[in-house]
């Protein structure tokens, strides 16, 4: 049947529920969110003469809950006004109306009798061939039908989101045996499509696959620092970035998700894995036990493996657990040769090897660890699932890991790999050995299209991966040989179909000269008989902005010559890409900051991954955007004076935006902000942006793409806007609000938006407002605290406001 989902209730408002409600509001979907009704008053509720019948007090537990949520940072809504999608009740007085929802999501306690009461009361109400799925990260799904009608059982399914569901990509699809097939396909593709998760079909198995495997590692990794002796510190040093783990690695990120997570989890599993070859790792060490019985917990509780507290002076300061005594100290700094040798080798898939080869204790840990999880990831095939990638795709979005177990083994060699099991003692399953045996000698490849293929065991050959067809990745497209061009900060690559795509590999993807080489390269190429061009990368990034570096560098030995052609390089690339003959289309995602935004604003057309963070923050650094970014929010809002809106008030609202160098948290909210418009796109699932503007180039080309000329006629206002903005600059600096070099630098972005300091409004051409960004820029350059400010940022990473 065809299938449309308008709305969804989500039984159950804690964490999860409201957080499942936030995203599902976050795509444009109504949410009927309920919980239980109070069985007693509050304080407060009595003092108001309140009783138990008052709809505020029957809702107060869901209401709480969903104003907690909305309250949270990050936020698990991509505009906060989205909240309004969300209706809130409870279960007793509107548990009735779920009879109006396409899909019924139940987020309650992980009890298996309270579920099934709830169920018992579900039936009641659903709307027969609706959809009804439970969140849980534990308990057996088949569990939960017994009892249930026919048709409840074949539209039932697991639906284990992961926290915080904006954030974290990974939704693992867990049917039952009654569950139609129809209604598996359809949750595969929604959750791809729509929510925007890597949807990994998942056997009804304990902790299903991510938790299975990533608790399996951390308490693996429990067991090797126990064995090497090696501290808290140490081991979050290891397993964080340098193997492509977040930066919170094993320990601060236990803290954060809370230590009675992991131990319920681990003893869930040691209990309910009586044949798993590698029961043991499950059981609780000492050290984790005694933290329990003491709630150590972590954030939740004030301390945990780690712990703040204040220093000398009240400075505070963090102290790590000495896991033999049990007491916490000053954190110390780690170093290991193995890791200083990995500093030089920027491309993740080459550090394993000399990870693995390392001399020292660090080595040695990364040896017992790979061979453990290597080991585990053998055995649990067929077991958890019958497809290695399901593993990797579910340790990547689950766990944030940037390689999962099978790409790790791939970087460090699967016959390296089977050695290091062996050597330590380890099970591997048969099928690893009898996969080398038949002269395959890694678990993916990439074939002659492009697309990534992996190994099936079952078969005993290699099958593509399904959904890549929805994607373009563009590394697989660089093994098959779709490179036209690149130096080293850029490649052209051939997306098929007549467009062309540049893509960013520099540190951070800043934009500096090469990478500035390689856009116009790719106009070049773009115009010489190719119908589009995508400028697009796969980095966590898009671009952390122009080089600051180098910038500082110039303005430190005064070379202002070099600076002013450095940004006049800058803004000639910037008119050429938006002012060429094929269409451009721009594919921002995560971090797209100053120079990234400002290549954004000239593109034709945006089409953003929904998890965009956009600004224009120059101003932080003590500069204004010189790349075109002040022009381009100038013309932009010179475009919307004829709807109505006073042109001075549309004026000081941008210059708000930049001026406080305000970052968009979603790509819904750039719109918000000015740095898309309407006729861009959003993509929920990252994934699929590149592909999506590979088509929404080729449509621009479809329907006629013709060259566009430059802007002659943008509206300044001149003296008239001049004076409103200097004296409010001015207040803010009479009330303390700004310093000193906050006002010179807001009166020279004030100069740039009105024109300068024309009689009257006049119009202008985007060349002449090019020029006045460009000189106000060289000049701030001068400024002693813009460079402490420039140096502030490249040293420590934060802002400095002096």
């Amino acid at each position: 049947m065809n299938r449309t989902i308008k709305k969804v209730a989500v039984l159950g408002s804690g964490v999860m529920g409201s957080r499942i409600a936030a995203h599902f509001a976050n795509i444009g979907v109504q949410v009927l969110l309920l919980d239980i009704a109070p069985k007693e008053l509050t304080p407060d509720e009595e003092k108001k003469g309140l009783t138990l019948d008052s709809p505020l007090v029957r809702n107060r537990i869901v209401n709480s809950s969903l104003e907690a949520a909305v309250k949270a940072s990050p936020s698990p809504l991509y505009r906060k006004a989205d909240v309004s999608r969300i209706k809130t009740g409870n279960f007793d007085d509107n548990l009735k109306e779920i009879a109006t929802c396409d899909w019924t999501i139940e987020v309650v306690v992980e009890r298996l009798d309270i579920k099934k009461s709830l169920f018992d009361r579900v039936e009641q109400f659903r709307k027969p061939g609706t959809l009804i799925t439970s969140n849980t990260s534990g308990i057996p799904i088949h569990l939960m039908t017994e009892g249930r009608s026919d048709d409840f059982k074949r539209h039932f399914c697991g639906t284990h989101f992961f926290n915080p569901p904006r954030y974290l990509k990974l939704l693992e699809i867990i049917p039952t045996p009654n569950t139609d097939q129809s209604v598996v396909d359809f949750l595969m593709h929604y959750g791809d499509l729509y929510l925007g998760k890597t949807t990994v079909l998942a056997k009804d198995t304990p902790a299903f696959i991510a938790n299975r495997v990533g608790v399996f590692a951390i308490m693996d990794v429990l067991q090797v620092m126990q064995k090497l002796g090696l501290t808290v510190e140490e081991v979050d040093k290891l397993t964080g970035p340098v193997i492509g783990h977040a930066k919170s690695a094993t320990f601060r990120t236990s803290d954060v998700v809370g230590l009675d997570t992991l131990i319920n989890v681990a003893n869930g599993l040691a209990q309910n894995l009586p044949n798993d070859e590698a029961r043991d790792a499950f059981q609780l060490p000492e050290f984790l036990r005694k933290m329990g019985e003491n709630k150590w917990l972590g954030d939740k509780t004030g301390q945990g493996f780690y712990k703040k507290v204040k220093g000398e002076g009240g400075k505070s300061e963090i102290q790590a657990l000495d896991l033999g005594t049990l007491e916490y100290k000053p954190s110390a700094k780690v170093k290991f040769a193995t890791l200083e040798a990995t500093k030089p080798i920027e491309k993740l898939a080459d550090r394993f090897k000399v990870l693995a080869a390392g001399k020292d204790k660090a080595g040695e840990f990364y040896r017992q660890s790979f061979a453990g999880l290597f080991a585990y990831v053998s055995n649990r095939i067929p077991e958890i699932t019958d497809a290695l990638y399901k593993i990797d795709d579910a340790l990547r979005a689950g766990f944030g890991w940037e390689m999962g177990p099978f790409e790790t083994w791939d970087a460090l060699g699967v016959q390296a790999g089977v050695e290091l099991v062996k050597t330590n003692g380890k099970q591997l399953a048969p099928w690893v050995e009898e996969m080398l045996a038949a002269g395959n000698t890694t678990f993916y490849k990439v074939d002659a299209a492009g697309v990534k293929q992996y190994y099936d065991a079952e078969t005993k050959s290699y099958k593509a991966i399904p959904g890549v067809e929805n994607f373009i990745i563009l590394d697989n497209l660089r093994a098959s040989g779709k490179v036209l061009w690149k130096n080293s900060g850029a490649s052209v690559i051939d997306l098929g179909d007549g467009i062309l795509n540049v893509e960013f590999h520099s540190k951070m993807n800043t934009l500096g000269t090469d990478v500035i080489q390689g856009l116009l390269k790719g106009v070049d190429m773009a115009e010489q008989g190719y119908r589009g061009l995508v400028v697009g990368n796969d980095a966590a990034n898009f671009s952390a902005g122009a080089n600051l570096g180098l910038v500082y560098m110039y303005a430190l030995e005064q070379d202002y010559d070099e600076i002013n052609m450095m940004i006049a390089q800058f803004q000639q690339a910037m008119m050429r890409m938006r002012y060429s003959s094929i269409p451009v289309v721009g594919v921002p995602h995560g971090l797209t900051l100053g120079g990234g935004c400002e290549l954004n604003l000239h593109a034709d057309k945006v089409v953003a991954a929904a998890e965009t963070y956009m600004g224009l923050v120059e101003f932080g650094v003590g500069l204004i955007p010189a790349g075109g970014g002040t022009k381009e929010m100038v013309l932009r809002t010179a475009a919307k004076y004829e709807e109505g809106e006073p042109e001075l008030n549309l004026l000081r609202n941008t210059f708000v935006t930049i001026s406080m160098a305000k970052v968009s948290t979603s790509a819904q909210e750039a719109f918000d902000l000015g740095f898309m418009r309407r006729g861009d796109e959003v993509v929920v699932n990252s994934n699929r942006a590149i592909m999506a503007a590979k088509q929404a180039a080729i449509d621009l080309a479809d329907a006629g793409y013709t060259m566009p000329t430059q802007k002659t006629n943008i509206k300044v206002h001149g003296k008239n806007a001049l004076g409103m903005f200097l004296t409010g600059v001015h207040a803010m600096k009479e009330g303390r609000y700004i310093s000193a070099h906050d006002q010179k630098i807001a009166e020279k972005l004030a100069y740039v938006m009105c024109g300068g300091d024309l009689s009257a409004h006049t119009e202008v051409s985007e060349q002449y407002l090019l020029d006045l960004e460009r000189e106000a820029f060289l000049s701030l350059t001068g400024e002693r605290k813009t460079l402490e400010r420039i140096q502030s940022i490249l040293t420590t990473g934060k802002p400095l406001r002096n």
